[in-house]
Formats: C-alpha cells, structure tokens, sequence
C-alpha cells in the first residue's frame, strides 16, 4: 500500500462511473435482435401493473446479466452514470409488481418471445455453427430448492445430491437446450412445474416446441442436416418418441432397465461385445468408482408395444461396465466378473461406439444447469408462482444473450462459464463521457486483460465503425 489507512478515503460521489460497461453491447445485441419488439407484438399483461413491458423486461434481462439473482439485486443499474446510456430503467419494487402481474398465460407469451430471439440471435451471430449439419436437441429437469411453505407450487420432488436421489422441497424446471459439436449449448424453452412433477409430465408438448425452436434457429438445415434429441430416462416414452417421428428428428433416450430390456441385453451374443477405451475417466455413481474403459453392443429392439399404435422398433445400444472384483487379486477374477449394463434406446444413424458417445454427451445439461444456479436461478425470488415461472424464462434470455456475446468476444469465450461471460465481459468498470451532438464514449480502464474480446463483442454490436472525420 502506497499510502498509510489513517489517510485513505472513500467518498461515494462519481456520477458517471459505470460498474457494467459491458452492457451497454449486450443489450444492444439484445436491441438489434429485436427483444423490445417481440416483447411489445407478443406479451400483453391485463394488469395495470403490467403496462410498459419492453423497458421492465429489458431492466430484469439487463439486471440478469450482472449476475442478479433477486429481485432486490436488479438495484444495481441504478448507479452512477447507467441513466446516460440506458433509458427507463426501472426500480425493483416497480420490477417486483410487474412480475407479480404475470398470469400463466402471459409466461407462455414470454416463451414465445425467447423463443423467437433465438432465432435472431443464431442468424446475427456465430451462435450455432454448422447447426444445419448436426444439432442435438437435450432435454432435461432440475430441481429447485425453496424454503418455507409460502411459495405457489413448491412441494417434494427429486433430485440428485452428491450422487443420490433425496427428495426436497422446490419447485421443479424442464428445460431443452440445443447446441452443436463446434458449440456450447443455448436454451430453447424453459418451463417451471409443481415441485412434486415428474420429469416426464409435459415432456411430449414440451419436446415439440423444443423442436420447433431448433429448427427455427437452423437446425436440420433444408431437410438434409441431422437433428437428435438426448434425454434420460425420465423421457423413455412414447409419447416424446413420437414428436421425435412426427418432425424427422432422431431420438437418443435412456431405456428403462425393464424386464424386456434386459431380456433382450441378455440375448446379446458375447462375440457382439466390442471394447472401448473412454478418452478421460468416467466417475461411475452407482458403483462408487472412476472407470476408463468398458465395452458396448447394440441389438434391434421394438419398445412401447403395450401402447395402442405406439410401438417403435429402433436400436437398443447397451454399455457394460465391469463392476469392482471383492475377490480381485485372489486368483478368482474371471469366476466372479459380473457387469453394470447402460441402456440406450436410439435411431440414430451413427455408427455404434459414435453414437453411443453422442448420447454422452447429453451430460452439457449439467453445465447449463450449473451456469443458471450460479445466477438467475440461485433463488426463485417470488412467493408466486406465474412470477417465478416468468423468472426463469427471462433467464433462459439473458443465458442466450450471454452466450451470444461470447460467441463475439472470442473462441475461448463462445464455451466460457456464464460466471466466466460475467467477469470478462460484463463486469468492467467504465467513465460515461458525453461530448457533441448525441456522442458518447467509454474510457474503460487501460491494460484490461480482456481488451481485444470486449472490444469485437461491442464492434460487432455497433456495426461497422464510421470512418473518423479528418
């Protein structure tokens, strides 16, 4: 330290100091594609407190984007000198009624919105590359803890912690995402559910629209790209099978280790059974241990015969793991070798140990799941339900936004965390200079590490740059 405490002082009093310069792109991103346009065609609000949409939605994308996860948090846009560049920002009491006014069927307004900002997203930025050649549709749920008794919906449901299944009290979120081999993975829809839902009500609608979202940002290109939906097996169904049939996209579920399914993993011939050696070590929950290598087969199935006019008959591809020896090392190891069998239910056109990796792959979900915890979604702020349904849709927005801007910035960042997006490129300290007629400028602090990428999200953002009079 330069200077002793006792002469060290602090005054709160700089008027055009920003803490967030880095949205001042993003939500013109958000500006180019349209998301005040969509909010003002598609969601209309009967309650007073609902007026003005485009600028209160605007202000809670916005406030998400810092990394707000209440509704006292979106405070922090009204600092310094944020009233130069943005207009209309809202206070979070006035933010807080406007999402208690929504009702369940302006949320589903609010999907549709996300939804079609999506789609201008993937064709103004580098969002989805080669989405017309492979595009993987997930799906999945989470559970989200709440506390109390006083919020709308929460109940008992399921979810993993530290590899077992308990049963807490939250609400519960199905969310769709659709990504790339070359990218990270976007959200197409998010929907909020009772806390005691299970992961498959909904889920043949909900899968649906996810392909409808999908292929609206490209994927499956003009018919000849391929399109595969990954699911757990909470979605072994006939009914999210079926929408996969209906709108010529693949399908890659966990089968359910029923009675029929292992009768047919049991009439696999030993000689089917080829090895594979996993690049990394795979943590195996079950059984407790990492594994590295294991050995998978495939065999032509036919499931949901029990549904009238249901059956499908695709391929069963199994992956079987060699469980811990207890005798190992005694000389009895081939005596007692037994198997952990993996079920995937599947008509994809890849070859067997290709697409057996694929479905995977699937475990991205966990990556999204973890990025909107560690935001938005560390708390579901309201005591009523359609306003914390409407919560989480704006979240699956600013994750777009984010990820939309990382595709900007850089190679590295098109795949950072959202925490990682934050830090980089939201999170920078700025000095608003106004001068001339309507011109601002942003003095950001010098030798940022993060220069280069903050300066092509916001070159990209602004268009080409006018030529500087002489």
């Amino acid at each position: 330290m330069f200077h002793a405490s006792a002469k060290t002082h602090a005054i709160f009093d700089e008027e055009r100091v920003i803490a967030y310069a880095g949205l001042e792109p993003v939500m013109r991103l958000a500006e180019r594609c349209g998301l005040d346009a969509l909010v003002e065609e598609h969601v209309a609000i009967a309650n007073p407190l609902g007026a003005n949409a485009p600028a209160k939605i605007g202000s809670i994308v916005a406030g998400m984007a810092t990394g707000a996860d209440s509704i006292e948090d979106l405070d922090a846009l009204r600092h310094g000198g944020m009233d130069k560049l943005f207009d209309q920002i809202r206070a979070p009491s006035t933010l807080g009624s406007f999402l208690r006014a929504f009702a369940w069927g302006n949320v589903r307004q609010l999907e549709k919105v996300n939804r079609r900002l999506l789609a201008a997203l993937a064709v103004h930025t580098p969002l989805l590359p080669d989405v017309g050649v492979l595009a993987f549709i997930d799906v999945d749920s989470m559970q989200r803890r709440t506390y109390g008794y006083h919020k709308q919906g929460s109940g008992f449901g399921h979810t993993k912690i530290q590899g077992r299944s308990v049963l807490v009290r939250g609400l519960n979120v199905l969310a769709s995402t659709v990504s790339t081999p070359l990218s990270a993975p976007v959200i197409c829809g998010m929907r909020l559910r009772g806390g005691s839902a299970g992961s498959a009500r909904g889920a043949e609608s909900f899968v649906r629209e996810a392909i409808g979202t999908a292929k609206a940002a490209g994927a499956g290109g003009a018919g000849e790209g391929i399109v595969v939906l990954r699911g757990d097996s909470a979605f072994y169904s006939a009914g999210v099978v079926g929408a996969c049939r209906d709108h010529d996209v693949r399908f890659s579920v966990t089968a359910k280790m029923d009675r029929k399914v292992k009768a047919a993993i049991a009439s696999i011939p030993e000689t089917a059974w080829v090895a594979i050696k996993y690049p990394d070590a795979v943590f195996d929950e079950r059984a407790g241990r990492w594994v590295s290598d294991a050995e998978v087969a495939e065999i032509t199935y036919t499931a949901f015969t029990s549904k009238k006019n249901r059956a499908t008959t695709a391929r069963l591809i199994v992956r079987r793991v060699r469980e811990l020896n207890p005798r190992d090392g005694i000389g009895q190891d081939e005596l007692f070798a037994s198997w952990r069998y993996y079920a995937i239910f599947t008509d994809s056109p890849f070859h067997l140990v290709q697409a057996e990796a694929q479905h995977r792959d699937h475990a991205v979900m966990e990556q999204v799941n973890a990025d909107l915890i560690d935001g938005p979604l560390a708390h579901l702020p309201s005591g009523r339900f359609a306003a914390n349904a409407a919560w989480v849709t704006l979240a699956a927005i600013t994750h777009n936004l984010l990820r939309a801007a990382g595709c900007l910035a850089s190679a590295f960042h098109a795949k950072a965390r959202g925490a990682t997006l934050r830090r980089h490129l939201i999170v920078v300290p700025a000095r608003v200079a106004r001068h001339g007629r309507g011109q601002v400028t942003l003095h950001l602090p010098a030798h940022w590490r993060w220069q280069c990428a903050w300066s092509s999200v916001f070159d990209a953002a602004h268009g080409p740059p006018r030529a500087r009079a002489a």
